[in-house]
């Protein structure tokens, strides 16, 4: 029996049918022990459910099979000897292949603690070891996470510690064959993991990117660090965990470490010239950026409501505009600060997020301090709807983010960077509120920001995005739309047909009577004085519309939709009043007045 307090075992027995075993031994249990497993993992805002893969729960003393009683859909309680040591075996099913929770089969095992280890109350602060049996289908695996090791073979097989319960839910487990390589930025040791990778990957590129990125991601917070940042970050070593698949995008952000997955065809290439370089690399690299911002912005310095995690239910806070919201307009800017993006490249991505805001009706219906509230019922649950009735903390945040920015760079007196590494020393890394946002702005700017934040964070009226812009000799302009932008539809093109996927409330589409889920299938144009009625038309392909409507406004036409196998003829009118806009575009002026934004001098 091992002498720590609390010790997890975890066995990868049954990769074929994707159960990983669980054993924890409990040094010293409560008479009445209560254990549970948590609903949510930080960082993903919704109660996912995590015991719904847990089974065969049992509970031991010295050999003897002990009683254990459900108390909720999470939650146990075992009645068993408080002066001898209790151990609980059972079972988790791991088929998720996302960041958030488990995935187990013969080629790769990954974990999130939050999804296998049972928290045990009254004991959460005590130190947690973890033990990782090296499976019967595993001779060749190897082990990452950012877990201290204790004693562990070459391959990372072993035992880990914990200080604490909170510090093992953070820290995700990946094992299987997988590329690894190692780097140093400033004195903290960094290891960057690929599991998919193909014969092709280029790892060096990858790995000097990403050395490149937690610089300016340290520098930027800590611009006092010279040529070491050993006791001044947060964090003495780091771990990214890659999983490259057919189809998927996503990061979740831990202390030390980040669980990241991409598509596999974005990874960088061997011997291929930048140009030439997947399209989707450079999302990679702004993945890898964001999650290491989080280091700073919401693992340490969080929302006061996150002060302790409640692992039993939601945990909710109107800040997430702040630390997601920040966190998306920095990490761009960072890759254009460590030389990844051109000032071309970068102001793209920018116009891309302000056209996605400007594409949400939902952002005049919702708040983004509202949006932070509501995402465990809304965000990560969307619908054909969402878009109509609520808007991104991430990308309105971000645009936030921008208005205070380039309008506090305006005045003179500070930017938000300063502003960020004072709410970092405000803070000491710690829990804070709106309050403290609005203290340090005025601290800083020697103007009160209130009714800026009213207007921009708990108001719902656009942003004044042309203005701020215009500070810094950008000028904002939407392209011509195309005719579903117009229209106010996002659609899908698929084997012949045009599928209805969203529409927009207000827009001529929605006047019409379109609806999600609606085939598209033809027009009928009306018929001109003089002339023949015109044919209907049949409708395969967006481009189609092009060469049957007129260019001008209004246009009048009847679109033919089938709905649950019954076809409707709906008359469509699009005018001035309800065309959408085109695309976002940004014209900058005079790159002079851009550099200190974008280098980040004061």
């Amino acid at each position: 029996m091992t002498t720590f307090a609390l010790h997890y075992q975890v066995a990868a027995e049954d990769p074929h049918s994707h159960h990983f075993h669980i054993t924890l031994h409990i040094a010293k249990p409560a008479r009445k022990q209560r254990v549970s497993l948590p609903v949510w993992i930080p960082g993903s805002y919704l109660v996912r459910e995590f015991a719904r893969h847990l089974s065969s729960l049992q509970a031991s003393q010295n050999g003897a099979h002990v009683h254990v009683t459900p108390l909720s859909k999470n939650s146990w309680e075992i009645a068993c000897d408080d002066e001898e040591p209790l151990t609980l075996q059972w079972r988790v099913y791991a088929f998720d292949n996302s960041v958030r929770a488990a995935w187990l089969d013969a080629q790769r095992g990954f974990f999130n603690p939050t999804s296998l280890c049972l928290r045990v109350h009254g004991q959460e602060r005590l130190p947690h070891t973890l033990t990782l049996l090296r499976p019967a289908c595993g001779a060749q695996w190897q082990v990452a996470t950012a877990l201290r090791p204790l004693h562990t073979d070459a391959d990372g097989f072993g035992s880990y510690q914990a200080a604490d319960y909170d510090e093992l839910a953070d820290s995700p487990v990946e094992m299987g064959l997988f590329w690894s390589a190692s780097f140093d930025v400033l004195g903290i040791a960094h290891r960057f993991v690929v599991a998919g990778a193909p014969p092709r990957f280029d790892g060096q590129r990858l790995l000097a990117d990403a050395k490149r990125i937690c610089e300016a991601a340290i520098r930027f917070w800590h611009p006092e660090v010279k040529d070491s940042a050993v006791g001044i970050a947060p964090h003495d070593r780091y771990v990214f965990l890659l999983n490259a698949v057919g189809n998927g995008y996503g990061g979740l952000e831990h202390r030390h470490s980040t669980a990241l997955i991409c598509n596999r065809s974005d990874l960088p290439r061997s011997s291929v010239e930048e140009s030439a370089q997947p399209e989707g690399y450079r999302t990679l690299l702004g993945l890898i950026s964001h999650e290491y911002f989080h280091t700073w912005n919401v693992k340490r310095m969080r929302p006061a409501e996150f002060a302790s995690y409640d692992w039993d239910q939601e945990n909710y806070t109107q800040l997430l505009w702040f630390f997601e919201g920040f966190t998306s307009y920095y990490d761009d800017l960072l890759l254009r600060r460590a030389g990844l993006l051109s000032d071309e490249q970068y102001l793209k991505l920018l116009a891309k997020t302000i056209h996605q805001v400007a594409q949400t009706p939902g952002q005049a219906v919702q708040s983004v301090a509202q949006a932070s509230f509501d995402a465990w019922i809304k965000y990560y649950r969307q619908d054909e709807n969402t878009i109509n009735a609520t808007v991104s903390y991430y990308t309105k945040g971000a645009l936030v983010a921008l208005c205070l920015d380039l309008q506090l760079r305006q005045e003179g007196k500070t930017d938000l960077d300063a502003v960020m590494r004072a709410l970092w020393q405000r803070s000491a890394g710690g829990p804070i509120g709106e309050t403290d946002i609005l203290d340090t702005l005025k601290a800083l700017s020697g103007r009160s920001w209130k009714k800026e934040l009213k207007a921009w964070v708990h108001g719902t009226d656009p942003l004044p995005l042309p203005q701020t812009l215009a500070t810094v000799g950008i000028t904002l302009e939407f392209r011509p739309p195309s005719w579903m932008l117009r229209l106010g539809l996002l659609v899908q093109e698929s084997n012949g047909s045009v599928i209805v996927r969203r529409v927009l409330s207000g827009s001529a589409a929605a006047q019409a009577g379109m609806a999600a889920g609606d085939e598209w299938l033809g027009i009928r144009l009306p018929a001109v004085a003089g002339k023949a009625p015109q044919h209907m038309w049949r409708i395969r392909k967006l481009e189609e519309l092009d060469m049957l409507l007129q260019t001008q406004l209004p246009c009048r036409f009847d679109a033919l939709v089938a709905r649950d196998g019954v076809l409707l003829w709906l008359p469509t009118s699009l005018t001035q009043e309800n065309a959408g806009q085109g695309e976002a575009h940004l014209v900058a002026r005079d790159a002079k007045v851009l550099l200190p934004w974008l280098t980040g001098a004061p």
